[in-house]
């Protein structure tokens, strides 16, 4: 029987399952995978949702009132977080799984115990989108929220999604908690300068933007924070975000983006993953920094406290 009903649509998957494989042999890591996969499972049945399938590493749900699906993706995070990360048996520590979450609000069909819908696919395009342990939603989520729980989200502005013409208004929800960003700025006995700018260059386009003012979007899309017109570089090809005092890149491209520092000949190579920026250096946008030719933005980690003039004696 076809139903048409107004649902939150959940898609989690995590990422990392093939280190885990290596470090871990099939066995351990399958129980690893299945493990956490039946954790999220619980947490949706906790949350008032209901898983409508599994999917390999993840799973889909749908919930009633969005307010469900950002606790979720809340207890997700916080405790696959927990479950996987340590120690294994044999003293090696163990790779970390990586939990990505799309939300979506509108109009579903429940047929034969799937759904289907806008909702549904706009969920898990934005599942595509998500970087390493975070979670994107669309305006219609936050709106269907209270007022006094839409502070923790942060627009992306509108993102162009595979599939659709008009781009989608994206929000990130921020942590409710510390994680291990912040965490390791504290580690040792020497202060982490705070780090409040950074400066990108590309061709005669030289910007500096304030911690306050990300997340920023490279792309080719006019929409985009940073625009750059090459046939390379996608609508919507990598975001620079702040978090937990650092900046970091992410890759949101089929191309892929690369990171290499100054002084370094090292090129880190992000598909679909993240890295964290410091010092200078450049962000190559389809192209690896080897290809002369790479659309090639670069950066510059700012205080702008050393900016600051200081009065002398």
């Amino acid at each position: 029987m076809t139903s048409l009903l107004q649902r939150t649509v959940l898609f989690a998957d995590l990422r990392g399952s093939t280190g885990l494989f290596e470090t871990m042999g099939n066995a351990d890591a399958a129980a690893v995978v299945a493990q956490s996969v039946g954790l999220m499972t619980q947490i949706v049945h906790g949350c008032g949702g209901q898983v409508v399938k599994t999917l390999g590493d993840g799973l889909m749900a749908v919930y009633e009132h969005p307010q469900g699906a950002i606790d979720t993706a809340d207890e997700m995070h916080d405790s696959l977080g927990r479950a996987v990360a340590g120690t294994g048996a044999e003293g090696v520590r163990r790779p970390t799984l990586k939990l990505q979450v799309g939300i979506a609000l509108g109009e579903v069909v429940e047929l034969n115990r799937d759904c289907f819908g806008d909702a549904v696919n706009v969920a898990a395009r934005l599942l595509d989108r998500a970087g390493d342990n975070e979670t994107l939603c669309t305006q219609q989520v936050v709106d269907g929220l209270e007022v006094d729980h839409r502070g923790r989200f942060r627009s992306l502005s509108k993102l162009q999604l595979r599939g659709r013409q008009e781009p989608v208004q994206v929000y990130r929800l921020d942590a409710r908690r510390f994680g291990e960003t912040v965490a390791t700025r504290f580690e040792g006995s020497i202060p982490t300068p705070e780090l409040d700018g950074i400066r990108l260059v590309w061709t005669d386009i030289n910007r500096v933007f304030a911690g306050i003012d990300l997340p920023i979007v490279l792309g080719r899309s006019p929409q985009a924070t940073y625009c750059i017109d090459d046939t390379r570089v996608s609508r919507s090809h990598a975001r620079v975000d702040w978090h937990g005092g650092t900046f970091q890149v992410s890759d949101l491209s089929y191309n892929g983006t690369y990171v290499r520092f100054s002084g370094r000949s090292e090129v880190i190579a992000l598909r679909r993953g993240s890295c964290t920026l410091h010092g200078s250096g450049v962000i190559c946008l389809g192209a690896a920094p080897t290809d002369p030719t790479a659309p090639t933005v670069h950066f510059d980690v700012m205080s702008f406290a050393d900016t600051v003039p200081r009065a002398t004696s």
